[in-house]
């Protein structure tokens, strides 16, 4: 990737209407270095698809608090392989049970932070998956 910044479209689908943790997010990522679209809330799956191609992202993240993270994942992905976003990378937060992150990585959700993940597990991941270094401030400990 060279010295392109990530950048990563966060979105909140369905008629979730917390978005609080999603703001805190795209402000930490941000301040990570990554370029971060917040589409807000109630966004259909379309409404995802369509920002991801009109911004050329490289990550979509989900923030899905209302339980329906499996299914709303499944179907997005089959979404972004019909429209040809098979090297789009999509990560997913929020109220996610633990025995349901082996589900989400099975289907090809390629992270999974539940609540209380901390900022640098996040930064460290997101940028793990496209093997770069986060910055030195958000390194973990180690």
């Amino acid at each position: 990737m060279g010295n392109k910044k990530l950048r990563i479209l966060l979105a909140k689908p369905g008629l979730d209407g917390h978005d609080r943790g999603a703001k805190i997010i795209a402000l930490a990522l941000r301040d990570a270095g990554m370029e971060v679209i917040y589409t807000g809330l109630h966004q259909t799956l379309e409404q995802i698809i369509h920002a991801a191609i009109q911004e050329s992202v490289d990550i979509i993240g989900l923030s899905i608090m209302s339980g329906a993270h499996l299914p709303i994942c499944t179907h997005l992905i089959e979404m972004m392989k019909k429209e040809g976003l098979g090297d789009v990378r999509i990560v997913v937060g929020g109220v996610i049970p633990g025995r349901d992150i082996p589900k989400l990585k099975e289907i090809g959700v390629a992270g999974v932070f539940p609540g209380g993940t901390s900022f640098a597990d996040i930064v460290d991941e997101m940028y793990g998956l496209f093997d770069i270094e986060p910055p030195d401030v958000f390194k973990k400990a180690g």
